[in-house]
């Protein structure tokens, strides 16, 4: 973690998805990630004593994740949501990934800082969830277009007389 105590980063790998030949190089790359105040909190207390470079996140074992965690952690995110009582083939941690770039699109944030963020493409984004988008903010999008009526006070309301 690092950026100002008040606007903190995680460093994180980039997917290489679409990596072809030049795969590995591409999972060595980093960029960083606004989290919240409160999880660099957390984040911090998890790895107090353990060296600057070691890894922050580990497994429920303590053990590092090797160099293939998806393959270390299906059973684990499977358990958790069999838990709650969902379905693991449908609920997967890259719905995590789809959560978060709804979520941010809803709130207006700017689609290009959007699909910089998730390691994508603005063209991805609005190819896979323009559908997403419209469907729950179309009604809140065009109210903000509107002319507001500036409500009267009380105190200020005379009636007309005919």
């Amino acid at each position: 973690m690092y950026g100002h105590p008040l606007r903190p980063k995680l460093m994180m790998p980039k997917s290489a998805k679409g990596g072809g030949r030049n795969r590995s190089a591409k999972k060595a790359e980093r960029y960083s990630v606004p989290i919240t105040v409160q999880l660099a909190v957390r984040l911090k207390l998890a790895a107090r004593g353990r060296a600057v470079d070691a890894p922050l996140l580990l497994q429920s074992d303590g053990s590092v994740w090797d160099n293939n965690p998806g393959q270390n952690y299906h059973r684990q995110v499977d358990k958790v949501v069999t838990a709650i009582r969902l379905d693991p083939a449908e609920v997967t941690m890259y719905c995590l990934r789809h959560s978060s770039i709804v979520r941010m699109l809803l709130r207006n944030v700017p689609i290009r800082l959007v699909a910089s963020l998730h390691n994508t493409s603005v063209a991805m984004i609005e190819k896979h969830y323009s559908r997403f988008i419209t469907e729950h903010s179309v009604d809140d999008i065009a109210r903000v277009g509107l002319l507001s009526e500036i409500a009267a006070a009380d105190d200020n309301v005379i009636a007309m007389v005919r």
